[in-house]
């Protein structure tokens, strides 16, 4: 009996006096399960626009397109207007001017209606008919961000047509005439330099000039028709 457990911790010795030898290379994965405790999310975490509050989503959004009528108002270069597109601006700058140019011509009922729809073709179809060009033309940004450019910087001429209006309310004169054209000279300079800022890099250095020339003529378009207008009393 004293022999056979002699014997076995002969045996039990060796055994453990070999895995002293044993080495796990770095090659060889490792495989086991390691219990971490995962700290619970956050209430931002599961929060989606899905969830928040209608009025939440509207300042949100009221947000954002103030930051862009901000970037117009003082260009420089910064993708902020390209990156977060969006044609809410656009469409209340448009039906804003339309409405402020409604009227002009307003000794017969007629003259109202196709006269909003002008100003809103006009706006629309420049806007679209630049764009196609400049994709043509091998621009880099995509349909709708030009079109939101393009419509955010109408803003100027927006203010020209309000301080326009505010002045042939006060009178008609050449005084007037002269303060009006100024004005409008200003915020056409103002916006093509501002559209310009935004969609210049976007095209190819050797035609810039190409994509530059129409956005000149849309908004030498819309600021003609700002000037040349005459209130009905």
């Amino acid at each position: 009996m004293a022999e056979s457990e002699e014997n076995r911790e002969e045996s039990g010795t060796r055994l453990f006096a070999g895995l002293s030898d044993v080495s796990i290379s770095g090659d060889i994965p490792v495989e086991g399960e390691i219990t971490v405790p995962i700290a619970s999310q956050s209430q931002d975490d599961d929060f989606s626009t899905l969830d928040e509050p209608v009025k939440d989503t509207i300042m949100r959004d009221l947000k954002a397109v103030g930051k862009k009528f901000f970037h117009v108002m003082y260009p420089k270069k910064s993708t902020a207007l390209l990156r977060d597109w969006d044609l809410w601006g656009p469409l209340v700058l448009c039906v804003s001017l339309a409405l402020m140019l409604q009227g002009g011509h307003a000794n017969s009922k007629e003259d109202g209606g196709p006269q909003f729809a002008e100003v809103f073709v006009i706006i629309w179809f420049g806007a679209v008919v630049i764009t196609l060009n400049s994709k043509l033309l091998g621009g880099t940004i995509s349909f709708f961000q030009s079109l939101c450019v393009l419509g955010y910087c109408i803003l100027p001429l927006t203010v020209a047509m309000l301080v326009c209006r505010l002045l042939l309310l006060a009178s008609v004169s050449v005084v007037t005439f002269v303060l009006r054209l100024v004005v409008v000279v200003i915020m056409f300079a103002w916006s093509t330099f501002a559209s310009t800022a935004f969609l210049a890099d976007s095209q190819p250095p050797n035609r810039r000039a190409l994509a530059v020339y129409p956005i000149f003529l849309f908004y030498f378009v819309i600021s003609w028709m700002i000037l040349t207008f005459n209130s009905s009393k």
